[in-house]
């Protein structure tokens, strides 16, 4: 389970740290469109101040070269602005569309002059000095102000009293009315004196708006040019319409933009593949284990994968498939429970057969008996006969023998189910089998009732020890040699054989006598294949090499039968010996 829990933690965990790079990513992007956003508005308010600012930030110094991006000096073209940067000397060291009557190196007075005045010439020029690579750089951004120069033609030709005169006024009206332009002339109080061309501005200028339409002259429709007439006190405004259309954002942050968008539509993308992976790779398994838990619940525990399904979990060499492996621990898992689950089923029915074949049993081994007792009960009841002392003696040792012979069978069938189903414990031993076996075999060759057969006993030279519980091993050892002497003609000789094999103790139980057909040794150990009767005792063969196999396989042992009719019969019995000495108990 814990290998279960690392990968499932390292698989969300990689989702989760995809899922925030978008996010991330996502949330970057959103900040630099605003960023973009607010500086587009910034340089359409403050251009071309705010377009200098940006050429300086971008402006790259490798090896004594300037190098500025292009799209900065196509915007500057298109809006007729040029550009000059000027070393510490003076020299220009860099220059976009530059008209030709601009110098190539600058003096003192010259840029004291542009500093002073704002203007060269006939150009209006903004100056910013960059010293953040370690040496002055002086940026100058210009463009041609016409306006200023004509302003400067009008005040000398058309102007009284500091206002355009009279006669001039409809020449110049149909002058500027062609070319959408238009005239104001203010006092120092900021009131419209006189008016020249289609004008929409009548209410008066405030101190500061002038001042606004100097610095932020990319919040207005119309470039200004401004002249001040010092003799008249009067302030000439001549608005100019902008060509060259709407503001074109600027794009330095376009290609970061566009890189974020791009990678967070790609990590978008890889999320959702990992998503629609993930949710294949875990929901295919729920629905196996959905499967499983139906089969299993409806007791088919030894389909814990139908045929379809195993090809799906396992590849042909049987290692699983990718997409399942995540749940190996979980599939070895339910692999063992449902192995367990039928084996706990099949011990079931093995108990109900048990159970029923304990009373057919019962049944069958105790009518014989039953039948006897009641029959002499009937005659003792009935009161017409007239026994004698030693018929009624016969009597009684008969219904004596059959309820015995009763007591024991039920003993052996008890025996039998509680060896059967494990549920009978005892202690074991160090048991040395030579002369165990021997005192056994010597019971058998002392007993004067068996005169049909005779014994032979070979023991090992070595100390055969194994682990044994006396009783039983006892009892074992009775019904093998008790099935060979019933189940044999006279003259028969049987010999008990102690042998030792490897780390193995053998007891060799062989006879000479007629031997087992085929069928007989495969069911020898069978319950009830033959049957018992009251003639051949207790010990029949229905339950006597039954209750044998069964004390073998709880002492850990093996049995096996060899014979053939004609040939006698071998039984070989091997046991564990015994590493060390020391108490022991078998469930």
């Amino acid at each position: 389970m814990r290998q279960i829990r690392r990968r499932l933690a390292i698989h969300f965990t990689v989702q989760f740290f995809f899922l925030w790079v978008f996010v991330m990513v996502t949330l970057i992007a959103a900040l630099l469109l605003i960023i973009q956003y607010l500086v587009n508005q910034d340089l359409k308010r403050n251009f071309p101040s705010g377009a200098m600012d940006t050429i300086i930030t971008e402006t790259v110094l490798k090896g004594g070269d300037l190098t500025i991006p292009s799209r900065w000096i196509s915007r500057l073209t298109e809006r007729g602005y040029w550009l000059q940067v000027l070393d510490g000397n003076g020299q220009v060291i860099y220059s976009a569309n530059v008209p030709a009557q601009l110098k190539t190196s600058y003096g003192v007075s010259d840029l004291l002059q542009i500093q002073e005045t704002g203007h060269y010439e006939v150009f209006r020029v903004m100056t910013k000095l960059d010293t953040t690579e370690g040496k002055p750089f002086l940026y100058m951004l210009g463009s041609e102000d016409h306006g200023a120069e004509r302003l400067q033609a009008w005040l000398s030709s058309y102007v009284e009293n500091g206002l355009i005169r009279s006669d001039a006024v409809i020449e110049l009206e149909s002058q500027l009315t062609q070319s959408k332009e238009n005239l104001q002339i203010i006092d120092a109080g900021g009131q419209i004196v006189q008016t020249v061309g289609p004008s929409v501005r009548q209410e008066p200028y405030r101190p500061l708006d002038l001042i606004s339409m100097q610095s932020e002259p990319g919040s207005y429709p119309s470039n200004m040019s401004f002249y001040y007439d010092q003799s008249s006190g009067y302030i000439w405004i001549l608005q100019v319409p902008k060509e060259g259309g709407a503001f074109a954002s600027q794009p330095i942050l376009h290609d970061v933009i566009l890189v974020l968008v791009i990678s967070g539509l790609f990590v978008l993308l890889l999320t959702f593949a990992f998503a629609v992976w993930h949710g294949y790779r875990y929901g295919q398994p729920l629905l196996l284990f959905a499967d499983w838990f139906e089969r299993m619940g409806q007791g088919h525990y030894h389909e814990a994968l139908t045929e379809k399904d195993r090809k799906k979990v396992f590849r042909k060499n049987g290692t699983i498939r990718l997409r399942y492996r995540l749940y190996k621990e979980v599939i070895a898992g339910f692999y063992d429970m449902a192995t367990k689950l039928d084996a706990s089923e099949q011990e079931r029915g093995r108990l109900e057969k048990t159970r029923e074949e304990w009373m057919t049993g019962i049944s069958h081994d105790l009518r014989t008996p039953l039948s006897t007792i009641q029959g002499y009960g009937h005659l003792l009841e009935s009161g017409q006969f007239e026994w004698t002392d030693a018929e009624l003696e016969e009597m009684g040792k008969m219904i004596r023998e059959k309820g015995n012979f009763m007591l024991d069978l039920l003993q052996d069938f008890s025996l039998t189910f509680q060896l059967k189903n494990k549920a009978i414990s005892f202690p074991l031993e160090d048991i040395e089998l030579n002369e165990f076996v021997r005192r056994v075999v010597l019971r058998y060759v002392n007993d004067v009732t068996i005169q049909h057969v005779s014994f032979v006993f070979e023991e090992e030279e070595t100390d055969l020890i194994v682990k044994a519980n006396a009783k039983w091993f006892q009892r074992m050892l009775y019904n093998l040699i008790t099935n060979a002497v019933k189940h044999n003609p006279a003259g028969t000789l049987i010999k008990v054989k102690m042998r030792k094999e490897g780390d193995a103790a053998l007891i060799v139980v062989e006879d000479n006598g007629k031997g087992m057909d085929e069928e007989t040794k495969r069911n020898l150990f069978e319950r009830y294949y033959r049957g018992t009767n009251t003639e051949e005792g207790t010990d029949g063969a229905g339950l006597g090499m039954s209750i044998a196999n069964a004390i073998v396989t709880a002492h850990h042992g093996t049995i096996k039968v060899e014979s053939q009719i004609g040939r006698g019969t071998r039984v070989i019995l091997r046991f564990p010996q015994a590493p060390f000495r020391s108490p022991d108990t078998v469930h």
